[in-house]
């Protein structure tokens, strides 16, 4: 598969190293392309650099590595050159106080979507830190990180979904771009929790088999106790 990378930051970086591993070909584009030769030379297997329209017109997928607020107008200036390309946000709308910054309004992604109507936005990556991301692979208590993705393509979803393998986790349908807003909540509500309160979000939600609360014991069986 052939990336462009938009942005030059930490998540650029993090997902990036994961697909040159992989063997996909990567370009990094950056309005300062000093800082995307040296990000290039980092990733190292033959990666390519140069600015924000040369990586946005590289490839099959585009990653919009790129802060809320800046991306929708530099997506927008890109818009010929995304046209019919798949762009994969993995922006965080999040502000001071965790407030999320849409404000009711348009998810980020969407914003992405309406600045670049030929594209094909898919939205993922958005729920941790970049840290994680550089792990190899992200894998908790014995299971892989799972990553939720939302589109409304089906060839572009089935691209993200290998993406998202080579980083190491596993893809989870999310629905389409009009539930993309839901993610971002998310991590408005997940980071809050992590730093403000220094709490673990995996307590919140019961295990998969207890998501409809306990089973029934039937007339006579032992409960989980061992007692009737």
């Amino acid at each position: 598969m052939r990336i462009g990378v938009l942005g030059t930051g930490n998540m650029a970086d993090a997902l990036a190293t994961h697909w040159v591993r992989a063997g996909h070909q990567v370009l990094v584009g950056g309005r300062d392309e000093t800082r995307a030769r040296r990000l290039a030379s980092r990733l190292g297997g033959g990666t390519g650099y140069g600015g924000l329209r040369a990586a946005a017109g590289f490839g099959d997928v585009a990653l919009a590595a790129l802060p809320y607020g800046a991306g929708e107008s530099i997506v927008g200036e890109l818009r010929a050159a995304l046209a019919g390309k798949v762009l994969l946000d993995c922006s965080n709308p999040v502000g001071p106080g965790f407030r999320l910054l849409t404000d009711g309004g348009p998810s980020a992604a969407r914003r992405l979507a309406d600045a670049a109507p030929g594209a094909r936005v898919v939205k993922a990556f958005n729920l941790c830190h970049e840290d994680v991301w550089r792990m190899d692979p992200p894998v908790f208590e014995g299971q892989r990180l799972a990553v939720p993705v939302c589109g409304d393509d089906d060839t572009a979803l089935a691209l993200v979904r290998q993406l998202v393998r080579d980083v190491g986790c596993t893809p989870l349908t999310a629905g389409g771009l009009d539930r993309a807003g839901l993610l971002e909540a998310t991590a408005a509500l997940f980071i809050g929790l992590w730093v403000g309160e220094h709490a673990d979000v995996r307590a919140m939600a019961p295990p998969l088999e207890f998501a409809a609360g306990p089973a029934e014991t039937p007339a006579g069986a032992q409960g989980p106790s061992g007692t009737p």
